[in-house]
Protein backbone atom coordinates (compact mmCIF):
# COMPACT_ATOMS: atom_id res chain seq x y z
CA UNK A 1 0.00 0.00 0.00
CA UNK A 2 1.41 3.42 -0.92
CA UNK A 3 1.88 5.74 1.98
CA UNK A 4 -0.83 8.30 2.60
CA UNK A 5 -3.29 7.43 -0.14
CA UNK A 6 -6.89 6.83 0.87
CA UNK A 7 -7.90 3.36 -0.25
CA UNK A 8 -11.50 2.71 -1.25
CA UNK A 9 -12.83 -0.28 0.68
CA UNK A 10 -16.50 -0.86 -0.23
CA UNK A 11 -19.83 0.63 -1.17
CA UNK A 12 -22.92 -1.30 -0.27
CA UNK A 13 -26.52 -0.92 -1.39
CA UNK A 14 -27.43 0.86 1.84
CA UNK A 15 -25.06 3.69 0.80
CA UNK A 16 -22.28 3.07 3.23
CA UNK A 17 -18.87 3.87 1.79
CA UNK A 18 -15.67 2.99 3.63
CA UNK A 19 -12.24 4.47 3.08
CA UNK A 20 -8.90 3.64 4.59
CA UNK A 21 -6.30 6.34 5.32
CA UNK A 22 -3.07 4.60 6.34
CA UNK A 23 -4.01 2.60 9.43
CA UNK A 24 -7.26 4.52 9.92
CA UNK A 25 -10.68 3.76 8.49
CA UNK A 26 -13.74 5.91 8.34
CA UNK A 27 -17.18 5.49 6.81
CA UNK A 28 -19.13 8.00 4.74
CA UNK A 29 -22.87 7.45 4.98
CA UNK A 30 -25.41 9.25 2.80
CA UNK A 31 -28.27 10.22 5.13
CA UNK A 32 -31.13 12.07 3.45
CA UNK A 33 -28.67 13.58 1.02
CA UNK A 34 -26.04 14.61 3.56
CA UNK A 35 -22.54 13.13 3.68
CA UNK A 36 -21.67 12.01 7.21
CA UNK A 37 -18.32 10.61 8.31
CA UNK A 38 -19.07 8.32 11.23
CA UNK A 39 -17.21 9.72 14.19
CA UNK A 40 -16.35 12.80 12.10
CA UNK A 41 -19.76 14.28 11.28
CA UNK A 42 -20.21 16.75 8.44
CA UNK A 43 -22.52 19.15 10.27
CA UNK A 44 -24.84 21.90 9.17
CA UNK A 45 -26.08 20.21 5.98
CA UNK A 46 -29.86 20.37 5.74
CA UNK A 47 -31.74 17.44 4.32
CA UNK A 48 -35.02 16.77 2.61
CA UNK A 49 -36.92 13.56 1.88
CA UNK A 50 -35.62 12.04 -1.33
CA UNK A 51 -38.93 12.47 -3.22
CA UNK A 52 -39.26 16.14 -2.22
CA UNK A 53 -35.58 16.82 -2.96
CA UNK A 54 -35.85 15.48 -6.48
CA UNK A 55 -38.68 17.95 -7.24
CA UNK A 56 -36.83 21.08 -6.05
CA UNK A 57 -35.17 22.97 -8.94
CA UNK A 58 -31.48 23.10 -8.05
CA UNK A 59 -29.52 26.28 -7.57
CA UNK A 60 -25.84 26.29 -8.48
CA UNK A 61 -22.91 27.14 -6.23
CA UNK A 62 -19.85 27.80 -8.41
CA UNK A 63 -16.26 27.13 -7.36
CA UNK A 64 -13.20 28.07 -9.45
CA UNK A 65 -9.88 26.26 -9.07
CA UNK A 66 -6.76 25.37 -11.03
CA UNK A 67 -6.65 22.18 -13.05
CA UNK A 68 -5.27 19.99 -10.25
CA UNK A 69 -7.49 21.22 -7.44
CA UNK A 70 -10.63 21.33 -9.57
CA UNK A 71 -10.13 17.73 -10.62
CA UNK A 72 -9.45 16.56 -7.10
CA UNK A 73 -12.37 18.47 -5.59
CA UNK A 74 -14.66 16.97 -8.23
CA UNK A 75 -13.46 13.50 -7.29
CA UNK A 76 -14.23 14.26 -3.65
CA UNK A 77 -17.76 15.62 -4.08
CA UNK A 78 -18.76 14.12 -7.43
CA UNK A 79 -19.54 15.82 -10.71
CA UNK A 80 -22.45 18.21 -11.01
CA UNK A 81 -24.43 15.45 -12.71
CA UNK A 82 -23.55 12.86 -10.06
CA UNK A 83 -24.61 15.05 -7.13
CA UNK A 84 -28.14 15.16 -5.80
CA UNK A 85 -29.80 18.44 -4.88
CA UNK A 86 -29.08 19.43 -1.25
CA UNK A 87 -26.36 16.79 -0.95
CA UNK A 88 -23.95 19.42 0.42
CA UNK A 89 -25.96 22.64 0.67
CA UNK A 90 -29.74 22.91 0.98
CA UNK A 91 -31.26 23.54 -2.45
CA UNK A 92 -27.93 23.54 -4.29
CA UNK A 93 -25.59 21.48 -6.40
CA UNK A 94 -21.88 22.34 -6.63
CA UNK A 95 -20.34 23.27 -9.98
CA UNK A 96 -16.53 23.12 -10.10
CA UNK A 97 -14.82 25.05 -12.91
CA UNK A 98 -11.17 24.25 -13.64
CA UNK A 99 -8.48 26.45 -15.19
CA UNK A 100 -5.32 25.25 -16.91
CA UNK A 101 -3.04 26.46 -14.12
CA UNK A 102 -2.64 28.84 -11.19
CA UNK A 103 -1.65 31.74 -13.45
CA UNK A 104 -4.72 31.22 -15.66
CA UNK A 105 -6.94 31.07 -12.58
CA UNK A 106 -5.41 34.27 -11.18
CA UNK A 107 -5.96 36.06 -14.48
CA UNK A 108 -9.58 34.90 -14.54
CA UNK A 109 -10.38 35.99 -10.98
CA UNK A 110 -8.64 39.34 -11.51
CA UNK A 111 -10.93 40.09 -14.45
CA UNK A 112 -14.10 38.50 -13.02
CA UNK A 113 -17.26 40.51 -12.43
CA UNK A 114 -20.43 39.89 -10.45
CA UNK A 115 -21.96 38.60 -13.65
CA UNK A 116 -19.17 36.14 -14.43
CA UNK A 117 -17.34 35.43 -11.18
CA UNK A 118 -17.55 32.39 -8.88
CA UNK A 119 -18.97 32.12 -5.40
CA UNK A 120 -15.77 30.51 -4.04
CA UNK A 121 -12.25 30.44 -5.48
CA UNK A 122 -9.45 28.11 -4.35
CA UNK A 123 -6.40 30.35 -4.36
CA UNK A 124 -3.10 31.28 -2.76
CA UNK A 125 -2.83 33.26 0.44
CA UNK A 126 -0.89 36.06 -1.25
CA UNK A 127 -3.88 36.73 -3.50
CA UNK A 128 -5.90 37.90 -0.51
CA UNK A 129 -4.61 41.49 -0.09
CA UNK A 130 -5.11 42.47 -3.72
CA UNK A 131 -8.43 40.71 -4.18
CA UNK A 132 -9.76 42.12 -0.90
CA UNK A 133 -8.68 45.65 -1.80
CA UNK A 134 -10.28 45.28 -5.22
CA UNK A 135 -13.56 44.25 -3.61
CA UNK A 136 -13.57 40.76 -5.09
CA UNK A 137 -13.53 38.96 -1.72
CA UNK A 138 -16.08 39.04 1.09
CA UNK A 139 -15.45 38.76 4.81
CA UNK A 140 -16.10 35.32 6.21
CA UNK A 141 -16.60 33.99 9.73
CA UNK A 142 -15.64 30.42 10.57
CA UNK A 143 -17.87 28.57 13.00
CA UNK A 144 -16.27 28.23 16.43
CA UNK A 145 -15.86 24.47 16.01
CA UNK A 146 -14.21 24.87 12.61
CA UNK A 147 -11.93 27.70 13.76
CA UNK A 148 -10.40 25.42 16.41
CA UNK A 149 -9.05 23.18 13.65
CA UNK A 150 -6.65 25.84 12.33
CA UNK A 151 -3.69 27.76 13.71
CA UNK A 152 -3.61 31.51 14.19
CA UNK A 153 -0.96 31.84 11.48
CA UNK A 154 -3.04 29.86 8.99
CA UNK A 155 -6.06 32.08 9.57
CA UNK A 156 -3.76 35.10 9.37
CA UNK A 157 -2.57 33.95 5.96
CA UNK A 158 -6.11 34.37 4.63
CA UNK A 159 -6.79 37.66 6.40
CA UNK A 160 -6.36 41.27 5.38
CA UNK A 161 -6.99 44.33 7.51
CA UNK A 162 -8.00 42.08 10.39
CA UNK A 163 -10.74 40.37 8.38
CA UNK A 164 -10.85 36.69 7.41
CA UNK A 165 -11.74 35.83 3.82
CA UNK A 166 -11.73 32.05 3.65
CA UNK A 167 -10.88 28.61 5.01
CA UNK A 168 -7.31 27.21 5.02
CA UNK A 169 -7.04 24.14 2.80
CA UNK A 170 -3.48 22.86 2.90
CA UNK A 171 0.09 23.90 3.49
CA UNK A 172 2.24 24.92 0.54
CA UNK A 173 5.83 24.08 1.30
CA UNK A 174 8.90 22.07 0.52
CA UNK A 175 11.10 19.93 2.75
CA UNK A 176 14.50 18.32 2.45
CA UNK A 177 14.71 14.60 1.73
CA UNK A 178 17.84 12.67 2.64
CA UNK A 179 18.94 9.70 0.55
CA UNK A 180 19.37 7.23 3.40
CA UNK A 181 21.15 4.77 1.13
CA UNK A 182 24.01 7.27 1.27
CA UNK A 183 23.80 8.95 4.67
CA UNK A 184 21.69 9.88 7.68
CA UNK A 185 19.45 12.92 8.15
CA UNK A 186 21.87 15.76 9.04
CA UNK A 187 21.65 17.97 12.11
CA UNK A 188 23.50 20.98 10.68
CA UNK A 189 24.39 22.59 7.36
CA UNK A 190 28.06 21.97 8.04
CA UNK A 191 27.43 18.25 8.49
CA UNK A 192 25.98 18.09 4.98
CA UNK A 193 28.95 19.91 3.50
CA UNK A 194 31.38 17.67 5.37
CA UNK A 195 29.67 14.53 4.03
CA UNK A 196 29.76 15.88 0.49
CA UNK A 197 33.46 16.75 0.62
CA UNK A 198 34.39 13.40 2.13
CA UNK A 199 32.36 11.32 -0.35
CA UNK A 200 32.26 13.39 -3.53
CA UNK A 201 34.75 11.25 -5.42
CA UNK A 202 33.99 7.81 -3.97
CA UNK A 203 30.21 8.13 -4.45
CA UNK A 204 30.38 10.07 -7.71
CA UNK A 205 28.33 12.96 -6.29
CA UNK A 206 27.37 15.75 -8.67
CA UNK A 207 26.24 18.08 -5.87
CA UNK A 208 25.61 17.91 -2.16
CA UNK A 209 22.30 19.74 -1.97
CA UNK A 210 19.96 20.74 -4.79
CA UNK A 211 16.41 21.98 -5.33
CA UNK A 212 14.15 19.46 -7.04
CA UNK A 213 10.86 21.21 -6.29
CA UNK A 214 9.87 24.86 -6.26
CA UNK A 215 12.73 26.47 -8.18
CA UNK A 216 15.68 28.56 -7.12
CA UNK A 217 13.60 31.27 -5.46
CA UNK A 218 10.50 29.75 -3.83
CA UNK A 219 12.00 26.29 -3.29
CA UNK A 220 15.39 27.62 -2.21
CA UNK A 221 14.09 30.00 0.46
CA UNK A 222 14.96 27.50 3.21
CA UNK A 223 18.55 27.30 1.97
CA UNK A 224 18.82 31.09 2.01
CA UNK A 225 17.53 31.07 5.58
CA UNK A 226 19.76 28.18 6.70
CA UNK A 227 22.77 30.28 5.71
CA UNK A 228 21.49 33.31 7.61
CA UNK A 229 19.59 35.19 4.88
CA UNK A 230 15.91 36.08 4.52
CA UNK A 231 13.53 37.82 2.12
CA UNK A 232 12.22 39.92 5.02
CA UNK A 233 12.72 40.10 8.76
CA UNK A 234 9.97 38.75 11.01
CA UNK A 235 9.13 40.20 14.41
CA UNK A 236 6.24 39.06 16.58
CA UNK A 237 4.67 37.24 13.67
CA UNK A 238 4.82 40.28 11.41
CA UNK A 239 7.19 41.17 8.58
CA UNK A 240 9.20 44.33 9.20
CA UNK A 241 9.04 47.11 6.64
CA UNK A 242 12.19 48.91 7.79
CA UNK A 243 15.84 47.95 8.13
CA UNK A 244 17.85 45.16 6.55
CA UNK A 245 16.11 41.77 6.28
CA UNK A 246 19.22 39.98 7.59
CA UNK A 247 22.76 40.55 8.82
CA UNK A 248 24.86 40.71 5.66
CA UNK A 249 28.18 39.81 7.31
CA UNK A 250 26.76 36.68 8.94
CA UNK A 251 25.26 35.46 5.69
CA UNK A 252 28.32 36.22 3.56
CA UNK A 253 30.65 34.60 6.12
CA UNK A 254 28.49 31.44 6.09
CA UNK A 255 28.53 31.37 2.30
CA UNK A 256 32.31 31.60 2.28
CA UNK A 257 32.63 28.84 4.90
CA UNK A 258 30.05 26.42 3.49
CA UNK A 259 29.82 27.00 -0.28
CA UNK A 260 33.25 28.24 -1.32
CA UNK A 261 36.81 26.96 -1.32
CA UNK A 262 39.57 28.92 0.36
CA UNK A 263 40.39 30.59 -2.97
CA UNK A 264 36.82 31.82 -3.37
CA UNK A 265 35.76 29.35 -6.02
CA UNK A 266 32.59 27.27 -5.49
CA UNK A 267 33.15 23.92 -3.76
CA UNK A 268 30.30 22.28 -5.71
CA UNK A 269 28.08 21.50 -2.73
CA UNK A 270 25.32 23.83 -3.98
CA UNK A 271 25.01 25.33 -7.44
CA UNK A 272 22.92 28.07 -9.01
CA UNK A 273 20.88 25.61 -11.08
CA UNK A 274 18.15 23.10 -10.29
CA UNK A 275 18.66 21.27 -13.61
CA UNK A 276 18.61 17.45 -13.31
CA UNK A 277 18.32 17.67 -9.53
CA UNK A 278 15.43 15.25 -9.21
CA UNK A 279 16.94 12.55 -11.41
CA UNK A 280 20.41 12.95 -9.91
CA UNK A 281 18.92 12.51 -6.44
CA UNK A 282 16.97 9.43 -7.51
CA UNK A 283 20.13 8.03 -9.12
CA UNK A 284 22.12 8.44 -5.90
CA UNK A 285 24.31 11.26 -7.19
CA UNK A 286 22.99 13.85 -4.70
CA UNK A 287 22.55 13.04 -0.99
CA UNK A 288 20.12 15.86 -0.10
CA UNK A 289 17.30 17.39 -2.17
CA UNK A 290 14.58 19.94 -1.50
CA UNK A 291 11.32 18.44 -2.80
CA UNK A 292 7.79 19.80 -3.10
CA UNK A 293 4.81 18.44 -1.20
CA UNK A 294 3.02 17.91 -4.51
CA UNK A 295 5.58 15.40 -5.81
CA UNK A 296 6.39 13.13 -2.89
CA UNK A 297 4.67 10.11 -4.43
CA UNK A 298 7.29 10.14 -7.19
CA UNK A 299 9.95 9.47 -4.57
CA UNK A 300 7.91 6.83 -2.77
CA UNK A 301 7.68 4.94 -6.06
CA UNK A 302 11.48 5.01 -6.21
CA UNK A 303 11.75 3.50 -2.72
CA UNK A 304 12.60 6.61 -0.71
CA UNK A 305 11.50 6.77 2.93
CA UNK A 306 9.31 9.79 3.68
CA UNK A 307 10.34 9.54 7.32
CA UNK A 308 13.65 11.03 6.15
CA UNK A 309 12.01 14.37 5.38
CA UNK A 310 13.28 17.32 7.40
CA UNK A 311 13.83 21.03 7.23
CA UNK A 312 17.06 22.30 5.66
CA UNK A 313 19.33 22.33 8.73
CA UNK A 314 20.89 25.61 9.76
CA UNK A 315 24.44 26.47 10.75
CA UNK A 316 23.75 25.82 14.42
CA UNK A 317 23.13 22.16 15.30
CA UNK A 318 19.41 21.52 15.60
CA UNK A 319 18.35 24.73 13.88
CA UNK A 320 16.26 24.96 10.71
CA UNK A 321 16.17 27.15 7.64
CA UNK A 322 12.76 28.78 7.28
CA UNK A 323 11.11 28.24 3.91
CA UNK A 324 7.73 29.49 2.78
CA UNK A 325 4.96 27.69 4.65
CA UNK A 326 1.74 29.49 3.89
CA UNK A 327 -1.62 27.94 3.13
CA UNK A 328 -3.90 27.85 0.15
CA UNK A 329 -7.48 28.72 0.89
CA UNK A 330 -11.07 28.39 -0.18
CA UNK A 331 -11.96 32.08 -0.48
CA UNK A 332 -15.43 33.62 -0.33
CA UNK A 333 -16.00 36.08 -3.17
CA UNK A 334 -18.18 39.17 -3.16
CA UNK A 335 -19.86 37.76 -6.26
CA UNK A 336 -21.70 35.23 -4.07
CA UNK A 337 -23.69 37.97 -2.34
CA UNK A 338 -24.36 39.70 -5.65
CA UNK A 339 -26.04 36.53 -6.87
CA UNK A 340 -27.84 35.83 -3.60
CA UNK A 341 -25.69 32.77 -2.95
CA UNK A 342 -23.54 34.03 -0.06
CA UNK A 343 -25.31 32.01 2.66
CA UNK A 344 -24.94 28.85 0.60
CA UNK A 345 -21.26 29.61 -0.02
CA UNK A 346 -20.64 30.22 3.68
CA UNK A 347 -22.39 26.96 4.53
CA UNK A 348 -20.19 24.98 2.15
CA UNK A 349 -17.04 26.70 3.39
CA UNK A 350 -17.85 25.84 7.00
CA UNK A 351 -19.39 22.41 6.56
CA UNK A 352 -17.11 20.95 3.91
CA UNK A 353 -13.79 22.78 3.77
CA UNK A 354 -13.94 23.65 7.49
CA UNK A 355 -14.69 20.13 8.68
CA UNK A 356 -12.30 17.26 9.31
CA UNK A 357 -14.36 14.91 7.16
CA UNK A 358 -14.45 17.36 4.27
CA UNK A 359 -10.72 18.03 4.54
CA UNK A 360 -9.96 14.32 4.52
CA UNK A 361 -12.19 13.53 1.59
CA UNK A 362 -10.57 16.33 -0.43
CA UNK A 363 -6.99 15.50 0.61
CA UNK A 364 -7.62 11.87 -0.31
CA UNK A 365 -7.05 13.10 -3.85
CA UNK A 366 -5.09 16.36 -3.44
CA UNK A 367 -2.45 14.72 -1.22
CA UNK A 368 -0.95 17.85 0.31
CA UNK A 369 -0.42 18.45 4.04
CA UNK A 370 -3.89 19.39 5.33
CA UNK A 371 -4.24 22.59 7.33
CA UNK A 372 -7.09 21.06 9.33
CA UNK A 373 -5.62 19.69 12.58
CA UNK A 374 -7.85 16.63 12.77
CA UNK A 375 -7.09 15.67 9.19
CA UNK A 376 -3.37 16.32 9.70
CA UNK A 377 -3.31 14.08 12.78
CA UNK A 378 -3.95 10.97 10.69
CA UNK A 379 -1.93 12.00 7.65
CA UNK A 380 0.67 9.77 6.02
CA UNK A 381 4.39 9.94 6.95
CA UNK A 382 4.97 12.10 3.86
CA UNK A 383 2.31 14.65 4.70
CA UNK A 384 3.31 14.64 8.36
CA UNK A 385 6.93 15.19 7.30
CA UNK A 386 6.07 18.26 5.27
CA UNK A 387 3.81 19.51 8.02
CA UNK A 388 6.55 19.07 10.62
CA UNK A 389 9.07 20.90 8.44
CA UNK A 390 6.64 23.79 8.11
CA UNK A 391 5.87 23.89 11.83
CA UNK A 392 9.54 23.89 12.86
CA UNK A 393 10.52 26.82 10.70
CA UNK A 394 8.51 28.66 8.09
CA UNK A 395 7.59 32.17 7.10
CA UNK A 396 4.44 33.41 5.39
CA UNK A 397 4.59 34.09 1.68
CA UNK A 398 3.84 37.82 1.48
CA UNK A 399 3.20 38.96 -2.06
CA UNK A 400 3.39 42.64 -1.16
CA UNK A 401 7.02 42.12 -0.10
CA UNK A 402 8.01 39.57 -2.72
CA UNK A 403 6.41 40.78 -5.91
CA UNK A 404 8.33 44.04 -6.22
CA UNK A 405 7.23 47.33 -7.67
CA UNK A 406 9.76 49.54 -5.88
CA UNK A 407 11.88 52.21 -7.57
CA UNK A 408 15.47 53.11 -6.79
CA UNK A 409 14.77 56.78 -6.20
CA UNK A 410 18.24 57.50 -4.77
CA UNK A 411 20.29 55.32 -7.09
CA UNK A 412 21.88 53.73 -4.03
CA UNK A 413 19.81 50.55 -3.71
CA UNK A 414 21.31 48.92 -6.79
CA UNK A 415 24.75 50.50 -6.44
CA UNK A 416 27.63 48.04 -6.06
CA UNK A 417 30.56 50.47 -6.40
CA UNK A 418 32.17 52.74 -3.83
CA UNK A 419 34.38 55.82 -3.96
CA UNK A 420 37.86 56.15 -2.46
CA UNK A 421 36.33 56.83 0.95
CA UNK A 422 34.20 53.68 0.83
CA UNK A 423 30.92 55.47 0.19
CA UNK A 424 28.49 53.98 -2.36
CA UNK A 425 28.42 55.70 -5.74
CA UNK A 426 24.81 56.30 -6.85
CA UNK A 427 23.61 54.52 -9.94
CA UNK A 428 20.65 55.36 -12.15
CA UNK A 429 17.91 57.09 -10.18
CA UNK A 430 14.38 55.81 -10.75
CA UNK A 431 15.47 52.35 -11.91
CA UNK A 432 13.08 49.45 -11.30
CA UNK A 433 14.14 47.33 -8.35
CA UNK A 434 14.00 43.55 -8.99
CA UNK A 435 11.47 41.48 -7.11
CA UNK A 436 12.41 38.55 -4.89
CA UNK A 437 11.71 35.98 -7.62
CA UNK A 438 14.37 37.62 -9.78
CA UNK A 439 16.77 38.67 -7.05
CA UNK A 440 17.39 35.35 -5.30
CA UNK A 441 18.35 33.37 -8.44
CA UNK A 442 20.64 36.28 -9.32
CA UNK A 443 22.22 36.02 -5.86
CA UNK A 444 22.92 32.30 -6.29
CA UNK A 445 24.54 33.03 -9.65
CA UNK A 446 26.71 35.74 -8.13
CA UNK A 447 27.80 33.42 -5.32
CA UNK A 448 28.27 29.93 -6.83
CA UNK A 449 28.16 30.12 -10.62
CA UNK A 450 30.70 27.89 -12.37
CA UNK A 451 31.39 30.85 -14.67
CA UNK A 452 33.92 33.11 -12.97
CA UNK A 453 32.71 36.08 -15.01
CA UNK A 454 29.28 35.82 -13.33
CA UNK A 455 30.56 35.59 -9.78
CA UNK A 456 30.87 38.59 -7.49
CA UNK A 457 32.40 39.18 -4.10
CA UNK A 458 30.12 37.40 -1.61
CA UNK A 459 29.79 40.45 0.63
CA UNK A 460 28.97 42.77 -2.27
CA UNK A 461 26.43 40.31 -3.72
CA UNK A 462 24.83 39.72 -0.32
CA UNK A 463 24.57 43.45 0.39
CA UNK A 464 22.90 44.04 -2.99
CA UNK A 465 20.29 41.37 -2.27
CA UNK A 466 19.66 42.83 1.20
CA UNK A 467 19.25 46.31 -0.30
CA UNK A 468 16.77 45.02 -2.87
CA UNK A 469 14.62 43.24 -0.34
CA UNK A 470 14.76 46.17 2.12
CA UNK A 471 13.51 48.48 -0.62
CA UNK A 472 10.70 46.05 -1.52
CA UNK A 473 9.77 45.79 2.17
CA UNK A 474 9.52 49.56 2.49
CA UNK A 475 7.46 49.69 -0.71
CA UNK A 476 5.06 47.08 0.68
CA UNK A 477 3.52 49.80 2.86
CA UNK A 478 2.09 51.25 -0.35
CA UNK A 479 0.39 47.93 -1.12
Amino acid sequence: MKQGIFDYISTSTNVLTQYRYGDYMFTIKKVAGASVALGLVLTGVASLPADARSKVPPKTLTIWADESRSGNLTKAIGTFEEQTVSEYVQGYKIKVVGYSGFDALKTAIDSATSASGPDIVLGANDWVPTLAKDGKLAQFTLSSSAAKQFTKNQLGDLSYGGKLYGVPLDINNVAMLTNDDLTDVPTSFGAMVAYYKANKVSEGLTRGLCVAGGGMSWGAAGILSALGGAPYAMSGGNAKTTGSPFTVKTFSDNVKAQLLNSDGTPNGFFTNSDANCKQDFIDGKVPYAVIGNWEWKDYVKEGFDMKKLSCVPGIKVGSCGAGFGSVSGALLTSFAAAGGDDNAAKSFLNDFFGSASGAMSYQKYEQRPPANKAAAAIASPALKGFGTAASKASIPQLGTFLNGGAKDTTGLVLSTTKDAKGKPIPGTKGANIPNYWEALPALWTALVSSDAAERKDPTVASQLFANIMAANAANSKNN
